[in-house]
C-alpha cells in the first residue's frame, strides 16, 4: 500500500474529510487533495499531515517490515522475538550470548 493510500485510509478511519484536514494541518483542501492523489510532498508537509492524523512518520528497516505490519494488524507470534526485545543482544558476543561479555 502506498504512503498516499495509507494517509487516506488513516483519515477515513478517523472519520475525517479532506476539508477537515485544513484546520488540523494548516494546508488547504486542494493541497491536501493533491497529496492524497499521489503528489510529491516535502518532508515537513508529511510531518504536519502525520501529526494531524494522530500518527508518526517512521523509517522501518526492511528486515523488520513484516514484523511491524503484523503488530499493526494485531497478529502475534509472527516474529521470532518480540519487537521490544533488545535489538543489540548478542550482536558483538554471538547470537546465543545474553551476558554481553560480563561475568555474573
Amino acid at each position: 500500500m502506498s504512503l498516499h493510500d495509507q494517509i487516506k485510509q488513516r483519515r477515513q478511519a478517523l472519520g475525517l474529510t479532506q476539508h477537515d484536514m485544513q484546520p488540523r494541518i494548516g494546508m488547504s483542501r486542494q493541497q491536501y487533495q493533491r497529496l492524497e492523489a499521489g503528489g510529491n510532498p516535502r518532508l515537513d508537509s508529511l510531518t504536519l499531515v502525520a501529526a494531524g492524523l494522530n500518527a508518526e512518520l517512521m523509517l522501518i528497516p526492511q528486515d523488520k517490515l513484516y514484523a511491524v505490519q503484523a503488530v499493526l494488524d494485531g497478529q502475534r507470534g509472527v516474529t521470532e522475538r518480540p519487537l521490544d526485545a533488545d535489538p543489540w543482544q548478542g550482536l558483538l558476543d554471538g547470537p546465543d550470548s545474553s551476558s554481553h561479555g560480563h561475568d555474573s
